[in-house]
């Protein structure tokens, strides 16, 4: 990575924490930056449990976009520790993305997050905020001039971009204008690194995204999935076993589905998607158990890496 010393070629890296409430495709709006499937989609809200780091490294800069979970009231501890995770994100980012939905328009769920927002703006001197109006393909375009004069009243922001994650429509204005306002800085992560996650997390929260695809809505949010042995073996396929969770029996039955079709289902979605990231084979065997209230269980949490270590 060279340059000649000029302002224009200095390298430049930091730190984009993207907010917003559940389900307003933050995921799916770094996925399109990083040209790659790193975090889970899902049409269920808080899908994203943990802030996610999505590394997009080049010649000339290095932006570590921070997926965070969607911010909502929480019940669980999982759920505290969910927000906690976004609101930290936000705090310690050089720049900040503010995601609302162009469907929904804004809602008492985006007000608290402005609020946030305002606070964490106030507490420090980002170098570009930017209110990112998502999912424009499913609003008439009417629609949309009074929504963006709404964000502008509602949150100060730099720029107010109408942008589609889906089809990439205005991403790429995006990703510019993030690259432009990135202070000068060094090579955080090896150029060649995705993410700050490891293989085994990619792989277990792929398995999660298939229960959320092809099970009912009682499910998602008790479903936890932990890889359990992952194991190279050359010349042959990787063998990778992983424990699906859930809190109550009768969600072990819809997991696994009439003589074990469901089950057999979620694998199959999930072996591709993961030979996919991985670029090999793999052998993917899978296991259903009852942990009730896992999501209160501190102790669990912490083992599923939801929790830090005490």
């Amino acid at each position: 990575m060279k340059n000649n010393g000029s302002a224009e070629n200095k390298f430049r890296s930091g730190y984009v924490a993207i907010l917003g409430k559940p389900n307003v495709g933050k995921s799916t709006l770094v996925n399109f930056f990083l040209e790659e499937k790193l975090s889970i989609i899902s049409e269920k809200p808080q899908t994203t449990r943990d802030a996610i780091l999505g590394i997009f490294s080049d010649e000339q800069c290095q932006i570590i976009f921070v997926d965070t979970p969607g911010i909502h009231r929480p019940t669980t501890p999982l759920g505290r520790h969910m927000v906690s995770s976004a609101v930290k994100a936000g705090e310690d980012a050089d720049e900040l993305l503010i995601v609302v939905d162009a469907a929904t328009g804004i809602t008492a769920e985006d007000r608290e997050i402005f609020s946030i927002c305002k606070r964490a703006m106030q507490a420090r001197a980002y170098l570009w905020t930017a209110m990112i109006i998502n999912k424009i393909d499913c609003v008439a375009k009417p629609r949309l001039l009074p929504l963006m004069d709404a964000c502008r009243g509602a949150v100060s922001c730099d720029d107010y971009i109408p942008v589609s994650a889906l089809s990439g429509e205005n991403c790429r204005e995006v990703l510019a204008l993030i690259r432009q306002k990135l202070p000068e800085g060094p090579l955080y992560f090896p150029p060649d690194q995705l993410t700050n996650k490891n293989e085994r997390f990619i792989v277990a929260e792929l398995v999660r995204e298939q229960v959320l695809a092809l099970c009912r809505e009682e499910v998602p949010h008790a479903v936890a999935v932990e890889v359990t042995a992952f194991q190279d073996n050359p010349g042959r396929k990787t063998l990778i076993k992983a424990t699906i969770y859930l809190e109550r029996l009768s969600q072990k039955s819809i997991i696994i589905g009439e003589g074990g079709r469901m089950l057999k289902d979620i694998g199959s979605a999930a072996r591709r998607e993961i030979e996919r990231f991985l670029g090999r084979g793999v052998y993917l065997e899978l296991w259903v158990k009852v942990h009730k209230q896992w999501r209160k269980d501190e102790q669990f949490l912490r083992r599923l890496g939801y929790v830090p270590e005490i």
